[in-house]
């Protein structure tokens, strides 16, 4: 079972390995094995011209695809169009879309995203994925078994709530198994109810609720509202991001306000668009590729 569609503006690796996700592994195709909402599928791209092509989902049917995966991948979004918009506004912008171009700002399960990002403190990739895995593995259910791999979802709020810091040592999740605890048993008060409702409130708002979870710093808050609640004029601000916005619009790496203030101004409502596209360039390009600063950089 399988379903095929024609897509554009998008690229497999900087969606998959580009920090918004931690439950897809590359196979020696290139495709992805994952799992999202429950269901464990193969993504493959073949890309006829560039950032466009047929996009294979396997195990899964026309009805999953129109039901998860348009919706997850974000196809009803014009990436096309908002990068021109970027580039028109920001010619810095517009030489990093030339290295960042592809990437697609999944729509995560809202908890799932959650205890990713609180996971994800501190933390490099390999070590978030393997915390992740491990928490699914002990503590949440089967989803199913998939190319001789047995998937499991992550437990839900009412489960990881009942949990104790010394049984969640089998995650390997450190001081964050206290913030996961705490957090489980806020959410699971309302019945997820109140995280749920995030999707429709106001970035504001939405933020607010956010950041008096246990564990939830504004990077993290702002992460979560950019790859699951679908507020893509979020702009998180990591290690990476401060890297880049010195490196290439000449801000102090303490300056976080000034970056804010910065990427609402210059990027507007699609300020996290244009934060993937500078964390994916500095993270893999290192800065190492020049990028002139054309235009919009703080003067000293």
């Amino acid at each position: 079972m399988k379903v095929s569609k024609y897509i554009k503006d998008f690229n497999p690796d900087r969606t998959f390995d580009c920090g918004q996700c931690f439950r897809w592994d590359k196979e020696n195709d290139g495709s992805y094995t994952g799992i999202a909402f429950g269901k464990p599928v193969n993504i493959s791209f073949n890309e006829d011209e560039p950032f466009k092509g047929i996009i294979t989902i396997e195990n899964a049917s026309e009805e999953n695809f129109e039901d998860i995966w348009h919706n997850y991948l974000d196809l009803g979004r014009d990436y096309g169009e908002i990068n021109r918009e970027l580039s028109q506004k920001d010619a810095i912008m517009s030489d990093v879309i030339k290295y960042s171009e592809g990437i697609r700002i999944l729509k995560q399960d809202e908890w799932e995203t959650l205890i990713s990002f609180i996971i994800s403190q501190n933390s490099n990739i390999p070590r978030i994925k393997k915390s992740i895995e491990a928490l699914a593995a002990n503590f949440g259910g089967i989803a199913g078994e998939y190319r001789g791999r047995v998937f499991h979802n992550l437990p839900t709020p009412e489960v990881l709530a009942s949990l104790t810091v010394e049984e969640l040592e089998p995650a390997r999740l450190g001081y964050r198994a206290k913030y996961l605890i705490e957090t489980a048993k806020a959410v699971s008060e309302d019945k997820n109810e109140k995280l749920l409702k995030n999707r429709d409130m106001m970035l504001e708002e939405a933020y607010d609720y956010l950041i008096g979870l246990c564990g939830v710093g504004p990077k993290v808050a702002n992460c979560i509202l950019l790859f699951s609640m679908g507020k893509i004029e979020s702009f998180p601000i990591d290690v990476w991001i401060r890297r880049v916005m010195s490196k290439l619009y000449g801000f102090e790496e303490k300056d976080m306000k000034g970056m804010k203030a910065f990427a609402e101004e210059t990027f507007g409502q699609y300020g996290g668009i244009a934060q993937q596209y500078l964390f994916y360039y500095m993270r893999w390009h290192g800065g190492k590729i020049f990028v002139s600063c054309k235009m919009n950089c703080p003067k000293e």
